[in-house]
């Protein structure tokens, strides 16, 4: 356990001089006397701290949804290190044969994957129609084929009702369908910000549930500030608040408060929600706005989705990836991108973070100078690739052309930019979205 923690409260003091307190919970907090309640885990005793300023760092809480049996013993949540211990120590004890994971997100998909390891039959289900709520439901297929490759049951479109129960012990899952037998059940449903304390002392949250707070941090309290999972952030691309629960975010914006507080001067500008993982042998990454997102937000949207390969094909050990890049209708401009594929694919992700965090068109990302040699990329990379057939997209559109009826394999104005080398497996495949099965030959190789 120990190589999960990055820093003991020791070594908190001995190389920064902070007192980090643990087994102590914060009870309530008196913004007028400039003072939170404090009790101790341990031995049950409170005390009220003084403060100059206040950081709120509370983070996230898991849903947990109010049915029949979910407090039942054999039941997790699993949020925080005594959370994972106490699921490792319940597989080592009870040894069950079969599990149920509630929820496909990042949580519920990587301990499905984990308990796999452990010899369980896992059963996932899921309201949605695929696994991984931020992805578009048309990117998920290679993840729902690999995940039933590595042994487990998908039931995706069905809504757990309540939880069979014996003697106090989960049994099984109800859902709207069925009820699937269960020894053991994680609910991975997500999270939502902590923010019961700030909302008792009367801390504004913003339009997300989330603690408003500027670019610097601070709350509208004086002397108060917010970061990490319970704070709201600016997304830079739909330009609204939101509550996205992730590491990047927590950390940058505890840096930037912890500066300010101090008495310097450094602001934090937003979020694209960025993110990858990995499920099984598939490599999973996201950025900015997704179709549903982007009409929400108020944009018309254009996608395509392009096939590829991780590396040159002929190149041993060339892996499927699948590329889908969002752009706005007329301007061009990225809105955002997903990525799914095996080895390789998933870090490409960050070139179109880095696109959309610069407010870059699909041209400018089509025509970015990239690294290229057979080991680690074909000769037009798929970001690239997706990039050009977003273009040609935009570019049909701006001519009022019909790219659905047969005009998606011909560039509308000038010529092709990235040569014959892939006109070999293109096709379209239906209104809007393309998918290119991109093929090697001797005229694209270096």
């Amino acid at each position: 356990m120990d190589t999960l923690i990055a820093r003991s409260p020791a070594e908190f003091a001995d190389k920064q001089a902070i007192n980090a307190r643990i087994g102590q919970e914060v009870t309530e907090l008196d913004l007028h006397r400039r003072a939170v309640r404090v009790r101790d885990m341990d031995g049950g005793t409170e005390a009220w701290e003084g403060f100059d300023a206040l950081m709120l760092a509370t983070g996230a809480t898991p849903r947990r949804p109010e049915l029949p049996g979910t407090e039942a013993a054999g039941v997790f949540g699993v949020q925080t290190l005594g959370d994972g211990l106490a699921v490792r120590a319940f597989l080592d004890h009870h040894a069950p044969r079969r599990a149920v994971v509630v929820g496909a997100g990042y949580i519920g998909l990587e301990l499905a994957e984990a308990l796999c390891g452990w010899g369980v039959h896992v059963t996932l289900v899921d309201s949605g129609p695929a696994p991984m709520h931020t992805l578009d439901p048309d990117m998920g297929g290679m993840l729902t084929d690999a995940m039933g490759s590595f042994g487990m049951t998908l039931r995706l479109g069905e809504t757990v009702t309540g939880f069979d129960t014996a003697s106090g012990h989960v049994t099984g899952v109800v859902t709207d369908q069925a009820s699937v037998p269960a020894e053991m059940v994680i609910l991975g449903l997500g999270v939502r910000p902590n923010t019961r304390l700030a909302q008792a002392a009367g801390v504004p949250l913003g339009p997300s549930g989330a603690i408003a707070v500027d670019q610097r941090m601070r709350t509208s309290i004086e002397g108060v500030w917010a970061g990490g999972d319970c704070a709201e952030k600016f997304h830079r691309v739909s330009r609204h608040g939101v509550a996205i629960a992730l590491g990047t975010h927590a950390n940058k914006e505890g840096r930037t408060a912890g500066i300010n507080i101090a008495g310097g001067y450094a602001t934090f500008p937003g979020v694209v929600g960025t993110a990858v993982t990995k499920v099984c042998d598939i490599e999973i990454g996201r950025t900015g706005l997704g179709e549903h997102e982007a009409r929400a937000a108020g944009y018309q949207p254009l996608t395509v989705a392009v096939d590829s390969t991780t590396r040159a094909g002929y190149y041993p050990g060339a892996k499927p990836i699948r590329t889908k890049i969002i752009a706005e209708q007329g301007s061009g401009r990225l809105l955002g991108a997903q990525i799914v594929g095996e080895e390789g694919a998933a870090k490409r992700i960050d070139v179109l973070a880095m696109a959309l965090w610069h407010q870059a068109s699909v041209d400018d990302v089509m025509t970015t100078d990239l690294s290229y040699a057979p080991p680690f990329s074909p000769l037009w990379d798929p970001v690239l690739i997706a990039a050009r057939k977003a273009w040609q997209h935009v570019e049909a559109d701006r001519l009022g052309a019909d790219v659905a009826g047969g005009r998606g394999d011909r560039e509308p104005v000038g010529s092709d930019p990235v040569g014959q080398a892939h006109r070999e497996g293109e096709g379209v495949a239906g209104a809007g979205v393309q998918h290119v099965a991109e093929v090697d030959s001797a005229r694209g190789l270096r």
